[in-house]
């Protein structure tokens, strides 16, 4: 919702590891990447059935400016004042999001109780639209540069997360979640790729050892399979929320995986590390780390930087918002300097 549309020129340098490194911003604020449909663009029969569900008409519409799905996501307003999240995707032709829709609604249904998420109320299937309507949580998307006082309380609530799902119920494991191991070797390990000839190497990684982010991307796999519990899968800015209290919510679970808790944190402060606070000593002293591999932080970040960077030069994806791109470069770039910097990299 807040930022800066280009990274600013004059940043003050921060220390960071010894080394001195420009605070970045990523080239469109989080909150607002999204190109979406609004009210007037559903069909009337979808807009009929939602307002029966609401007790009426909604009052307000606020669609939500985040994310990179090409979904209608708002908050409703029903005329008795109810509030819920809404997101809906066309039966043909936005099937893979009404499958992720469906899926996330599962999952949230059965997430262990007291954790700070929203929950699913109803869904519904009209004029070859899903929707699906969730709790609407009273907040604000993270600022970046990011508070000290918000970061936190993101990292409060993600060691609340990870510790519930350390021993996940088996209801939710009876959905067949995918494993973050069997996800790496299919989509996420792309250096190994780069080097064998079959990518190009990525303009920020000219400089970067590429046959140590090979070695380094290559034991993720085997981490993961090796940890017990469940990841979010897709711990970002975006997907979290702020309430007046300060409490951080975190939001879509369509990528919930077997993996460690560790690779989503590592995600998450990429934009600590960019926005200049201490991402190393964030990440060694959180709970989500205890007990990972000495190497864990730097073999989530060499595979992140890989994912990120080869996305990005994929070209434009008509599927999705035309700043993903720019914003996998950006996150791409963060995660190899954060690298680069820890492994003394010149």
């Amino acid at each position: 919702m807040v930022g800066s549309l280009a990274e600013p020129t004059d940043a003050p340098p921060v220390r960071q590891h010894g080394a001195v490194h420009p605070i970045s911003l990523p080239p469109v604020p989080y909150g607002a990447t999204a190109v979406r449909p609004d009210w007037e663009d559903l069909p009337a029969g979808l807009r009929d059935a939602l307002a029966s569900r609401l007790g009426g008409p909604p009052a307000a519409v606020e669609v939500a400016g985040g994310g990179f799905t090409s979904g209608f996501a708002a908050v409703l307003t029903g005329p008795t004042g109810e509030r819920v999240f809404v997101k809906a995707a066309a039966l043909d032709g936005q099937r893979h999001l009404v499958d992720w829709y469906a899926h996330e609604a599962a999952i949230l249904a059965r997430l262990p109780a007291g954790l700070p998420v929203p929950r699913p109320r109803w869904a519904l299937t009209d004029s070859g639209w899903y929707a699906l309507a969730l709790d609407a949580i009273d907040g604000h998307t993270p600022r970046l540069p990011w508070d000290p006082a918000e970061l936190a309380a993101a990292l409060t609530t993600y060691a609340e997360v990870a510790a519930a799902l350390g021993d996940p119920p088996a209801d939710l494991v009876a959905l067949g979640l995918p494993r973050l191991a069997d996800l790496a070797r299919d989509d996420i390990l792309w250096w190994g790729e780069v080097a064998a000839g079959r990518e190009p190497l990525p303009e920020p990684a000219v400089r970067a050892p590429l046959a140590e982010l090979v070695a380094l991307e290559s034991r993720l796999p085997g981490y993961a399979d090796a940890a017990p519990g469940l990841a979010h899968g897709d711990l970002r800015v975006d997907n979290l929320l702020l309430d007046a209290a300060g409490r951080a919510w975190l939001c879509d679970w369509t990528w919930l995986c077997h993996g460690p808790a560790w690779f989503d944190l590592a995600g998450l402060l990429i934009t600590g590390y960019a926005t200049g606070l201490d991402a190393d000593t964030a990440f060694a002293g959180h709970p989500a780390a205890a007990g990972a591999p000495a190497d864990a932080l730097d073999v989530s970040l060499a595979a992140l930087a890989g994912y990120f960077l080869t996305g990005a030069a994929a070209g434009p994806s008509t599927a999705s918002s035309p700043h993903l791109r720019s914003h996998q470069r950006w996150s791409g770039a963060q995660a190899l300097a954060w690298l680069t910097a820890r492994q003394g990299w010149t």
